[in-house]
């Protein structure tokens, strides 16, 4: 809010050893608006100053108002160890217009010149794209779209998971019970189903573990069979992704997997050796991590065989040195908290100053009504299902309520497949999230249909206004206050945002925007307002608040309709 750095302005010459940067973290903003609009509690500065907060608020009110301000705020007061600032008419207004120009508003160049490089997604070949992959996606999506609004050059990377033990289960299971021409009928789905049978059989047979182990070692030295199997099953898996990922707007730089650092961890096991970081461990080489309060972390395993944490070691050095990125951003399950933790440390000890750099991005897990999903006994939701469900759900309501709608298919799409989104990212990464039917797929109260219809309603009402005045806005009722600094808001969320790597900062913003933009459009007549200056004023706030939803839709992935 820009309030809010005018705020941190005149506080800075009064609070000496203070930036502004600390002294806007301390601001706040009351729930009750009629104890100003911005509000700095001083009990925390009690002990710096070393004296009552009453009293510190009261110095700082009369500090300020005896100085002045530039007509930003129209009172700064003391009340109880608070110091209250109210925005002046004079600022919102100004500030309205700013939000009814810009487009982009909310954007910001923080990151002009820097790369940030997004993880995520990476479901493994010849497994269905479920709900349980959702998640990855659609947070990492966010991020990436967050990070690019605020600047930064942002290089997507889907790490496949195309390599490794499973690839030899699924390569048996093709030669025992699987048929060229059934995958190449129903394509992942065929996979899935040998998948799930190679696993009951082997409960049974123990032997065909033994036989994936010696499929894979197989893969492992280039055998020519098992190589292009499994070429094969990695280009029905990418061209069945790649519908999933138009219908939700993912977008990938790079979709380099874990086989293209197979030949590369070599290096990453020499530098290792040099820095003889390695321990010899019943066969296996570790990099021990015990004093850093870690179980070791294995790098060779006994046969000489790489793992998962030597390949993502590899990538990381890979990346930094292909894009130089000033972030790396891992969004990945809160279960692999700790395989991130122990490559990150082992790439800081082998002297790499910018381990520091790599974040992981934890996210809670999906249930389907309280069940765990597991591809192995074919618990899943495929999402082209769910898509399709979501759709046809939409599609039904706008049959009923607006079957004169253009392009009402699409549109179902749009905000079927929303819904599914905004459900997820309107809840904390971390939470976990049990899947239930009705709950996603309802369109009443806080759900992404909402917000859309909202930013409908917007786009509506200028269409039917045509061009209208901007240069003498004047707010004049509460109503129209409360909009305008929910509005002011947005940037300074895109930026928490961004820090926090949490996308349901936008999305429950949003929510906010749409309920108070409700009520100024139930207690404000807008199209019908007498004066053309309170009409002018009022289509500025519709448009500003277009702007923001239009924006803040795009960066969580949701599609901006302007019919519902």
């Amino acid at each position: 809010m820009f309030e809010k750095m005018q705020a941190s302005a005149l506080l800075k010459p009064l609070l000496e050893g203070l930036d502004t940067e600390e002294i806007s973290a301390m601001l706040e903003y009351p729930s009750d608006r009629k104890l100003g609009d911005i509000a700095l509690p001083c009990f925390k500065l009690s002990k710096i100053l070393r004296k009552p907060p009453v009293l510190i608020a009261k110095s700082l009110s009369e500090a300020i108002n005896a100085s002045g301000n530039d007509g930003t705020f129209e009172k700064i007061e003391d009340v109880n160890g608070y110091l209250n600032f109210y925005i002046s008419k004079e600022s919102l207004a100004k500030n309205l217009l700013n939000m009814s120009i810009d487009e982009k508003y909310g954007s910001s160049d923080v990151g002009k010149g820097k790369t940030a490089v997004l993880d995520y997604s990476a479901p493994n070949i010849a497994k269905p794209f479920h709900i349980g992959h959702l998640r990855s996606t659609v947070i990492g999506q966010a991020i990436k779209n967050i990070y690019k609004f605020c600047g930064y050059n942002c290089i997507g990377v889907n790490h496949l998971g195309d390599w490794g033990t499973q690839f030899g289960k699924l390569i048996v299971a093709y030669k025992k019970w699987g048929s060229k021409e059934e995958i190449e009928k129903k394509g992942i789905k065929a996979l899935t189903e040998i998948y799930v049978k190679f696993h009951e059989e082997a409960e049974k047979d123990k032997s065909l573990e033994d036989e994936a182990r010696e499929a894979f070692s197989k893969m492992e030295k280039g055998d020519e069979e098992c190589i292009s199997l499994w070429k094969w099953f990695v280009e029905i898996s990418i061209a069945e992704f790649k519908k999933v990922y138009d219908m939700i707007g993912a977008q990938f730089e790079s979709w380099n997997g874990e086989s293209f650092y197979f030949d590369k961890t070599d290096e990453v096991i020499e530098k290792l050796k040099s820095k003889n970081m390695l321990v010899l461990d019943e066969g296996a080489y570790i990099v021990p991590l015990e004093e850093y309060g870690m179980p070791p972390c294995l790098v060779l395993k006994s046969d000489g065989s790489t793992i998962y944490a030597t390949r993502d070691i590899a990538a990381a050095f890979y990346r930094k040195k292909t894009y130089d990125f000033d972030t790396c951003i891992y969004v990945t399950s809160a279960g692999q908290s700790l395989h991130f933790a122990q490559f990150f440390k082992v790439i800081e000890l082998m002297g790499e100053e910018w381990a520091k750099n790599l974040v992981h991005v934890p996210f809670g897990t999906v249930s389907i009504d309280g069940a765990k999903l597991a591809t192995r006994t074919g618990n899943v939701v495929l999402l082209e299902d769910l898509f399709r469900e979501a759709t046809e759900k939409t599609l039904a309501i706008i049959n009923e309520k607006n079957p004169g709608l253009e392009n009402k298919e699409e549109v179902a799409s749009a905000v079927g497949i929303g819904a599914i989104i905004f459900h997820d990212l309107s809840n904390n990464r971390i939470k976990d999230i049990n899947f239930v039917w009705d709950e996603v797929l309802n369109f009443d109260g806080n759900t992404g249909p909402y917000v859309q219809y909202t930013y409908a309603r917007c786009a509506g009402i200028l269409d039917k206004a045509g061009d209208f005045g901007k240069k003498t806005l004047a707010p004049s009722c509460d109503a129209e206050y409360n909009i305008i600094k929910t509005l002011e808001l947005f940037p300074e969320k895109v930026s928490q945002a961004r820090k926090e790597l949490e996308p349901s900062v936008i999305s429950r913003y949003m929510l906010d925007v749409c309920q108070e933009f409700n009520r100024f459009y139930h207690d404000c007549p807008v199209l019908k307002a007498e004066d053309e200056s309170v009409r002018n004023t009022r289509l500025a706030i519709v448009k500003a608040t277009g702007n923001v939803l239009k924006n803040g839709l795009e960066l969580i992935g949701l599609k901006t309709p302007k019919n519902i």
